[in-house]
């Protein structure tokens, strides 16, 4: 065995170690048969949203009498609003124009929680859809921990480019460490919180400037004391994340990732880079091996091991399974690209694009927590 063979091995071995440890057992969501203690608001922003918004508003027809429903319309241009006003239990706001120094998301979802009668509030994006139970769900896990419960939602995959989410959810998760005990963060698709916690900490006033708002938001939460709990992927709450296209889910990783790593603790985000490291190792050993430069089989087993563990963990995200972890080299250049134009948007250039506006990146909000998660 040569020692390139060998550096290899522990490279891989290391990096799948670190892997498993950063990303943890990802919480579910405890059934519940407790209706909402008092009345519930949920908050839905929504932007050029007519592939989604109906979907999920069929969805909350069943849903607790003490559940009322805001759609706040962020100036769309397409059907939004009129689908929308077909539905003659919710709620539609217009959204005023947007004012300096706001992100959309943040304008639409503080414009809701102005309007809300709740006690509680939950912030529901429009891709998201609700099997019957889950929302109650969601409340119930946020009567049991309070503060801010959040939930990233089971991946679903209709058109093959949607499948070049899978490592981006991954790392995602291991990145917020959402399988910690102690997550120190939030994903922005569904939000629950009291009132009385949010406006205490500012609510999406303070976070207003942010594009990564759900992050900036549970920093929040932290730096005052209040907990934190993640529920990931839970597959009665599903979405598809970017279903308008390649163009939609280059911008919104472009938009969000280097941003996420930048708020990353060290020590998690040390692990999470040597987790792809052994990931590129194993692309490389099998490369090699097929090539002649390295015994085949060494090569060969090395791939294989990286891409059970990637098998496993995607399946954890969404509907991604072992097809999707065998095209693991191109959803490492695909990571890798997109990191690097994230980080130039983002850090360099300071705009990223986003439905149609371009957004200026500030500072994120910082904590006091590094080490929690």
């Amino acid at each position: 065995m040569t020692t390139t063979t060998v550096v290899r091995i522990a490279v891989c071995l290391l990096g799948m170690t670190a892997g498993s440890w950063v990303f943890g057992r990802p919480r579910r969501l405890s059934r519940t048969r407790n209706r909402p203690d008092g009345t519930v608001t949920l908050v839905i922003p929504a932007r050029d949203e007519e592939l989604s918004i109906g979907r999920l508003l069929h969805d909350l027809r069943d849903r607790d009498p003490d559940v009322e429903v805001i759609v706040v319309d962020d100036h769309s241009t397409d059907a939004t609003r009129s689908i929308v006003a077909e539905h003659t239990d919710v709620i539609l706001l217009d959204a005023p124009d947007l004012p300096e120094g706001w992100t959309g998301k943040c304008w639409a979802c503080h414009q809701g929680a102005e309007a809300a009668r709740g006690a509680t509030l939950a912030f529901v994006d429009a891709d998201v859809r609700l099997e019957p139970g889950a929302l109650r769900d969601v409340l119930g896990q946020h009567r049991r921990t309070g503060g801010l419960v959040s939930v990233q939602p089971w991946h679903a995959v209709d058109r093959p480019y949607e499948r070049l989410s899978a490592l981006f959810n991954v790392v995602a998760l291991m990145g917020a460490g959402a399988g910690s005990a102690r997550p120190c963060t939030a994903f922005g698709p569904v939000m629950v919180t009291d009132a009385a916690g949010y406006r205490a900490v500012g609510g999406h006033r303070a976070v207003r400037d942010q594009v990564v708002e759900d992050l900036a938001l549970a920093r929040l939460y932290c730096n005052a004391g209040l907990p934190t709990a993640v529920v990931s992927c839970d597959p009665r709450i599903t979405y598809r994340m970017y279903p308008a296209g390649v163009r939609q889910l280059v911008d919104g990783w472009t938009k969000n990732f280097a941003i996420g790593a930048g708020a990353v603790p060290k020590r998690r985000l040390a692990a999470v880079v040597a987790w792809t490291a052994a990931l590129g190792t194993g692309c490389i050993a099998l490369l090699d091996g097929v090539l002649g430069r390295q015994p085949l089989s060494a090569g060969v087993v090395l791939y294989v091991a990286v891409v059970v563990q990637v098998a496993a963990m995607f399946r954890r995200c969404g509907r991604f399974g072992l097809w999707d972890a065998l095209l693991l080299p191109v959803h490492l250049v695909l990571f890798v690209t997109l990191f690097s134009r994230s980080v130039w948007r983002t850090m360099f250039r300071r705009r990223v694009t986003w439905r149609g506006r371009e957004i200026r990146v500030a500072p994120i909000v910082g904590v006091r927590e590094q080490g929690r998660g």
